[in-house]
């Protein structure tokens, strides 16, 4: 094995093992399509398309996942969407 091939699979390896974690937000009865939307524009950096989508999922299946990523760049985006009265938490 040469030392490229080595040095990419342990690129590969140390991908696989980092912890990915994962802002869940729900469904609740007292946030508006709109407020949901612009909120995740902003926390999450979604674009229009994205953030809609996940509203309706949210909606008729009551969560989903709207953010994947290392748990401290996830910290400050789920406090942004909790500050605006949405539920959601890190998984």
């Amino acid at each position: 094995m040469s030392t490229k091939e080595k040095q990419l699979e342990d690129l590969l390896l140390a991908e696989d093992t980092q912890k990915q974690n994962e802002i869940v937000l729900y469904n609740d009865d007292v946030n508006t399509f709109d407020h949901v939307i612009e909120t995740l524009v902003y926390a999450c950096e979604h674009t229009l398309e994205q953030a809609e989508q996940c509203s309706i999922i949210v909606h008729y299946k009551g969560k989903c996942t709207v953010k994947t990523g290392p748990y401290n760049e996830l910290e400050p985006r789920c406090s942004m969407l909790l500050d605006a009265g949405l539920s959601a938490e890190i998984v």
